[in-house]
């Protein structure tokens, strides 16, 4: 259960009924009525917390993401992994504590993890930056990345940032560098990789070790190019439009296998993970050791082939055959697009405004009924109405 001083507003009927079945439980002497009442709120809270997390806005889905009792990446080193030895510095500036990188073993499987750490009080959270790592965090990632692979061990990447440390030191530094550099690297590591999005998925930050042959997310995680504020910032000119901008974005684990970009969605315990870290390490350990026996019996050639391939099959864009025929390629899959991209088609011809007026008056049979078109039973039909300057703009 989370604790008392952070509540998500949506959830705050079921702390209302946990709150009666508490006070129930502390009557005394119980009787029989007691205890059926109990039972019934039992019930109702389980049936309630389904039902509100089954129906979840996306604006919902980053709140979960970022409540402050969800389970960090120190919570599943503890629960997963066992013998975790970290390893330090970037050798050039400096140790980034947003991003932890060591050694570790899942069950029989000796494994690097790399992974975000947000911190669990403040004091961690400033060291940490909330997450946001520097240029010299992803160089330690991929120095360590590059020794797991001469030693042919695995590697998992555990996700929880908001975006890549936005100060000017990072900028001068080479932040966008660094990250379009740790994606190459991790294009061509000879080692299976596995990456898991464990709370918030953020922009670069997230990208710069989210490439691997294996994308998962649990299930109350998200993954976008932008934060809800920021892209309501940016088109707005406002955060309040955060809610909106999370359901434009699509932002969701079951948005982002619709569309292909990732494998897998891990199922949360109900009412997300922060109410039993325990039973999400489990489901995520059963998850990556899977994985792993999948992945170590690929050769290697064949994984960085299919590693390569799958990032190309991302998207949807048109492709010009050799004969000249247009197709449209959406993950991998090819249909034919005989009028090819929009840019390629011909637009209709403009017209003026006496013919945009009086477009809609003209019966299928050339003739006219007072200015209004007449359907086939003789009664007169609604005229299609332009829309106006100010829906337009308000849509």
């Amino acid at each position: 259960m989370a604790t008392q001083e952070f509540r998500l507003a949506f959830e705050r009927p079921i702390y209302e009924l946990e709150a009666r079945k508490e006070r129930l439980e502390r009557v005394q002497p119980t009787t029989p009525e007691i205890r059926e009442e109990i039972r019934r709120l039992r019930r109702e809270i389980l049936e309630l917390t389904r039902r509100i997390y089954d129906n979840l806005e996306p604006w919902q889905i980053v709140e979960v993401a970022r409540h402050p009792d969800r389970p960090m990446l120190t919570d599943y080193l503890s629960m997963c992994f066992e013998e975790f030895v970290e390893l330090h510095g970037d050798k050039c500036f400096g140790d980034d504590r947003a991003l932890r990188t060591g050694w570790a073993k899942l069950d029989g499987f000796k494994v690097m993890v790399v992974g975000h750490h947000k911190g669990k009080n403040l004091k961690e959270r400033t060291v940490c930056n909330y997450g946001c790592a520097h240029p010299e965090g992803y160089r330690k990632a991929m120095a360590k990345m590059r020794l797991a692979a001469k030693f042919h061990l695995p590697i998992i990447c555990l996700i929880d940032t908001g975006g890549a440390y936005p100060g000017i030191g990072a900028e001068e530094r080479g932040q966008a560098y660094v990250i379009a550099q740790s994606m190459f690297e991790m294009a061509r590591l000879p080692t299976p990789i596995i990456c898991v999005v464990i709370g918030e998925g953020g922009s670069g930050g997230a990208l710069g070790i989210g490439l691997g042959d294996r994308i998962a997310m649990l299930q109350y995680a998200y993954y976008s190019v932008i934060s809800p504020e920021g892209c309501a910032g940016i088109l707005w000119k406002s955060a309040v439009f955060k809610e909106q901008a999370a359901k434009a974005l699509k932002l969701t684990s079951q948005d982002l296998l619709h569309f292909g970009l990732i494998d897998e969605v891990i199922p949360e315990p109900l009412g997300g993970a922060h109410r039993d870290p325990g039973l999400m390490a489990t489901r995520l350990k059963m998850y990556l050791r899977s994985t792993l026996r999948e992945l170590l019996q690929i050769p290697t050639d064949q994984l960085l082939e299919a590693r390569y391939q799958k990032f190309r099959r991302m998207g949807v864009f048109f492709e010009r055959e050799p004969t000249g025929q247009w197709v449209l390629v959406y993950n991998g899959q090819r249909q034919p697009a005989p009028q090819g991209p929009p840019s390629q088609q011909t637009p209709p011809p403009a017209q003026s405004p006496e013919e945009s007026a009086t477009a809609g008056q003209v019966q299928a049979n050339g003739e006219q009924i007072n200015g209004e078109p007449e359907q086939a039973n003789g009664q007169t039909a609604p005229v299609a109405q332009t829309p106006s300057a100010a829906d337009a703009s308000s849509s």
